[in-house]
């Protein structure tokens, strides 16, 4: 990164963000240095509920968010061989890297979700198994967020899905830390022309209110960890009546419910999607069929 042209593209603002990202890494840092041991969960707790949600929060201010593509899909040897990479380039490096995908179909929410974070989550997997330092694993964070700015900053806009944007509000399920995918869902839902919003760490009390201040057509609701159906379904009940859109469509994602496909009736949801592609699919169609509904009745 030594030209004056990888200079200019990632000279703005790096050693703030330097500073952003190293700061909750060196929280773990110096409380594992005071009791002479590091928690991998501290660690992966970093990255997935502060890093990670950073890395994906790069529009710049666009106010014209893009259509959400698939593209070509990025295959799992080549997202391994990329994740090892951050340690060992610098950013500019990284991007040429990126670019290559790009040039062959990859679009930039597959570059996000497939090539990115995994490759943010790897460093933290590496940090746990001493494979690399602090320093190492904030240069490589940097190297990402640095990465990934870029390729957003110049990515054209299309037009949005909808002639009237349509609304959704996400969260993770009440008093689940991991809302990496909560940021990643709401990422692709804004990038697809949605006016959509993302709750981090609510309370149960926190996520009612949103819901009842604006009519969303549609909330998302990220089940990382394993909780009680029966507690899901208690929320669901409880986001429905408290919504100022009494055909609010409710989606819910996530590992739990992955491995659990039948949660999903059983808790009283109107979908799910294996990925926020899917989810972003399902919640299209949902929200049609409700505007269609509500227009037949008029």
């Amino acid at each position: 990164m030594g030209d004056s042209k990888a200079s200019s593209m990632f000279g703005a603002g790096s050693a703030v963000l330097r500073g952003v990202i190293s700061a909750p890494l060196e929280r773990v840092r110096r409380a594992a240095s005071a009791s002479r041991e590091i928690s991998p969960e501290s660690v992966n707790a970093v990255i997935e509920g502060e890093i990670i949600p950073r890395l994906l929060m790069t529009r710049l201010g666009s106010d014209n968010p893009s259509r959400a593509r698939r593209g070509r899909p990025i295959a799992p040897e080549d997202a391994a061989r990329f994740s090892l990479l951050p340690l060992r380039l610098e950013a500019a490096g990284l991007l040429e890297q990126v670019d290559a995908f790009i040039a062959e179909g990859s679009s930039v929410e597959t570059i996000c979700l497939d090539l990115l974070a995994p490759a943010a989550r790897m460093l933290g997997e590496m940090w746990d198994r001493d494979e690399c330092d602090f320093i190492d694993v904030t240069m490589g964070l940097w190297r990402l967020q640095e990465v990934m700015r870029e390729v957003v900053a110049r990515c054209p806009a299309d037009p949005p899905s909808f002639k009237a944007p349509r609304s959704a509000l996400f969260s993770p399920m009440p008093g689940d830390l991991h809302n990496f995918g909560t940021m990643m869902i709401e990422e692709v839902f804004s990038r697809a022309g949605w006016h959509s919003e993302a709750l981090v760490s609510p309370d149960r009390r926190e996520l009612l209110d949103r819901l009842a201040q604006r009519p969303f057509d549609l909330v998302g609701l990220t089940l990382a960890r394993h909780c009680p159906s029966a507690d899901v379904s208690n929320l669901i009940k409880a986001m429905r009546s408290a919504s100022a859109n009494p055909k609010i469509a409710v989606l819910v994602g996530g590992r739990m419910i992955n491995e659990n496909p039948h949660m999903v009736q059983d808790v009283g949801a109107d979908g799910t999607g294996a990925d926020a592609f899917a989810a972003l699919e399902v919640a299209e169609s949902l929200v049609r069929v409700s505007a269609l509904s509500s227009q037949s009745r008029r």
